[in-house]
């Protein structure tokens, strides 16, 4: 893995989920079941991602942070509010 942000999406149940979004190193292969795995042998249950996607390039900003909003953006479209 490269690097990955960690965002909230909607969840009818609970409101939100975690929610793990993984740029791999070019040429390496990343299952989501060991990343989640990984996770819940090092944090608390709550805190591990529900799900994982894997894309090859993240969106970044100038100085080369990870833009979430634009990461969060399809998941809470066409929602009245970003948090449930």
């Amino acid at each position: 893995m490269a690097q990955c942000a960690v965002i909230g999406i909607p969840n009818e149940t609970w409101g939100e989920q975690v929610h793990a979004i993984v740029m791999r190193r070019p040429g390496t292969k990343v299952d989501p079941v060991d990343i989640i795995a990984f996770c819940k042998e090092r944090i608390a249950h709550y805190k591990c991602p529900r799900s994982v996607e894997i894309r090859d390039e993240l969106p970044m900003s100038g100085p080369g942070k990870i833009l979430k909003r634009e990461l969060r953006a399809p998941f809470w479209e066409g929602r009245k509010r970003q948090v449930s």
